[in-house]
């Protein structure tokens, strides 16, 4: 059986779509298990792990405003992450995840484990609220786990529309 980062390769490598990432929270994880896939450059063009709110602004285009008005850890942050990857690297996919890993940072709104992960797509973008039980590592592995269930069911849902 394959690992699902295979499986999303080869769909994507099917029908010839690219992916692009934008991590905060996951700090690079989900370009790296990607990326060991064996033929990965056939479909996935880049990632920026923009960490801080300034790497958000300069290089994803979110706009200061929409950080200082919902917080970096917010549906609006994550969905302007992954369409503004998308929309500058031109893939079929940008993929966004924004969250707490903890231990520190958390607040009323967002306890450690609340996690955003957007995806964007031309017709649609789809974010999903999570909280993640755990240990930092943990919150890490289980976001970029969910990130990959929302490419693959992304993925097979553009399949049965054909």
């Amino acid at each position: 059986m394959r690992r699902i980062e295979e499986e999303i390769g080869h769909l994507l490598r099917q029908k010839n779509a690219s992916i692009s990432v934008a991590e905060s929270c996951t700090g690079g994880l989900i370009a790296h298990r990607i990326t060991n896939i064996s033929g990965s450059s056939d479909y996935f063009d880049c990632a920026i792990v923009s960490y801080s709110n300034k790497a958000k602004i300069d290089l994803l285009g979110v706009s200061s405003s929409l950080i200082k008005r919902h917080g970096p850890v917010s549906e609006p942050v994550a969905r302007a992450m992954a369409e503004g990857i998308r929309r500058q690297r031109q893939t079929t996919i940008g993929l966004a995840t924004t969250g707490l890993a903890g231990p520190l940072g958390a607040t009323a709104e967002n306890p450690i484990g609340t996690v955003y992960i957007a995806l964007a797509s031309a017709d649609r973008t789809i974010v999903r609220r999570f909280s993640f039980p755990g240990e930092r590592e943990d919150i890490k592995r289980r976001t970029a786990d969910k990130s990959f269930e929302m490419i693959l069911a992304y993925l097979a849902d553009l399949e049965a529309s054909r």
